[in-house]
């Protein structure tokens, strides 16, 4: 926007420079002059893992309703054909993908249903920094923000501070702070955002919290893609919630670059996977099914194992608070972070700035009362996914901060039908596949058709193992070799 004579320059400016921060910047970029964002770290300048992003290195799938909401947001739409000539990989949840769940197999169907992309977190997000600069008039300013100015009724701006300094507990040390106006802040500093704190000096004190981890551990190792096996699906053997034992599950995805990325993960008392290259491998046999070892022991590893632990759902219930202050907003990571096991963290960010900009375009900047009205929008979607993922992670026995309550167990007695339902009928799987790519909320699942489906349960016999074409075995099978002879590895079963 270019101000006219008459027109005071509006300031918009967004902590974190992330995905969810450069997607807010989009949102902003049509309702402002002017749309700053901070972040304490060095960016970089293509497709690389930043330090400031635990999770970057490990598996991430850009779920359709995320994907959609990326095209609504980003001026002139592109998102996915710039992923896609980079090589990234669109798969169809229907017919391209193997995926072993607590119920059984999934099959694979002749239509293909909602389409995901594969690609590296880092290639995703300096895909959309890159879009989100190139279009919009938005500034990268390296700082540290280290609180707001404004009061309970109105943010005014932020104080920062030089990125290099500061202290652990988000201290000033290193640099004298200066104030940044803006009549919109938002705060998109993602897991380690001191969101509460702020809101305290302003004199909101009764925000909620909450935290329940099961004590994921991610181990992440990428390799090249044989020759021969460049379409072979992506693959997922799921954990089983309900065995009373840690739970224990591998992916493996193809990325940009002819590579695949495996990805392990457990939770806490036993189930997590080791950073060593063979204690690795031998993880990955002793799955549930091992196909994801069989076809990691056949491809070349390209790096070590990359190991993390910030995987606990964590929830700031901001849309509760007794008062909320105008020209202040709060988006992904932020808000919530959830167990990135169920893949919608960053469907959900993207959710939230395209209500912001929704909301921005229907009533401009200066609307009363447009802050809490995003603020409490985003919690629906935030609502879905946490659901999804604590309505999971409670069933593990040393999980902290939930156990199953009498509504966790209806939940999971219907969640588990539907699931089993959706191993033998596509309307089944197709509901479920709507509401987990985020296309659809919850409600989906409880259509009179779908109830019918629960009920009826699968139309088809459960399936012995992966529902592999015949190029897709003769490609496995070309690539095996024994596993590992540990006694957490047995010989490489068939199927």
């Amino acid at each position: 926007m270019s101000p006219s004579p008459s027109h005071r320059p509006r300031r918009a400016v967004v902590v974190g420079a992330g995905l969810a921060g450069m997607l807010a910047a989009a949102a902003l970029s049509s309702a402002v002059d002017d749309v700053v964002v901070l972040d304490r770290d060095d960016l970089p300048d293509g497709p690389e893992h930043r330090k400031g992003l635990p999770q970057g290195r490990h598996a991430h799938l850009l779920m359709a309703g995320g994907l959609a909401a990326m095209e609504e947001l980003v001026p002139g739409g592109g998102v996915r054909e710039r992923l896609l000539a980079a090589g990234a990989r669109e798969i169809p949840l229907g017919s391209g993908m193997l995926a072993l769940t607590s119920e059984g197999w999934f099959r694979r169907w002749r239509h293909d249903g909602p389409r995901v992309l594969s690609c590296t977190r880092a290639l995703l997000d300096w895909t959309v920094r890159d879009l989100v600069l190139t279009r919009t008039g938005t500034q990268i300013r390296r700082a540290r923000a280290v609180g707001l100015t404004g009061d309970a009724r109105r943010v005014r701006g932020v104080r920062i501070a030089p990125a290099g300094g500061g202290t652990a507990g988000g201290g000033t040390a290193g640099g004298e702070e200066t104030e940044l106006a803006a009549d919109l802040v938002v705060d998109a500093s993602g897991r380690g955002s001191r969101v509460v704190t702020w809101l305290a000096e302003t004199g909101i004190t009764d925000v909620r919290t909450r935290s329940v981890d099961c004590g994921l551990v991610n181990a992440t190792r990428v390799y090249r893609t044989p020759a021969g096996a460049e379409q072979f699906p992506l693959t997922v053997v799921q954990a089983d919630p309900y065995r009373s034992a840690p739970g224990r599950s591998g992916m493996l995805l193809p990325i940009e670059r002819d590579r695949w990325m495996v990805s392990l993960a457990g939770t806490r008392g036993g189930g997590e996977p080791p950073a060593d290259p063979d204690g690795f491998l031998a993880y990955a046999f002793a799955l549930a099914s091992p196909i994801v070892g069989r076809l990691a022991a056949g491809a070349e590893p390209l790096t070590g194992v990359h190991l993390s632990r910030s995987t606990s759902n964590e929830r700031r219930y901001l849309e509760r608070t007794a008062r909320w202050p105008e020209g202040f907003v709060v988006l992904g990571d932020a808000l919530a972070t959830f167990n990135p096991a169920y893949g919608q963290g960053m469907s959900v960010a993207a959710l939230g700035a395209r209500l912001l900009a929704r909301e921005l375009r229907r009533g401009g900047p200066d609307a009363p009362g447009l802050s809490r009205r995003v603020q409490r929008g985003a919690a629906r979607s935030v609502d879905a996914a946490w659901a999804a993922a604590v309505g999971q992670d409670v069933w593990y026995p040393q999980t902290r901060g939930a156990r199953p309550t009498p509504a966790d167990r209806l939940a999971t007695a219907y969640s588990r039908r539907l699931t089993r339902s959706a191993t033998g009928s596509y309307r089944a799987a197709a509901a479920l596949w709507d509401v987990t790519s985020m296309r659809t909320g919850p409600e989906r699942l409880f259509r009179p058709t779908t109830l019918l489906d629960v009920a009826c349960g699968p139309l088809l016999p459960p399936l012995s193992g992966p529902p592999l074409t015949p190029s897709e075995r003769k490609t496995l099978d070309t690539l095996d070799r024994p596993g590992p002879r540990t006694p957490s590895a047995p010989p490489a079963r068939r199927g």
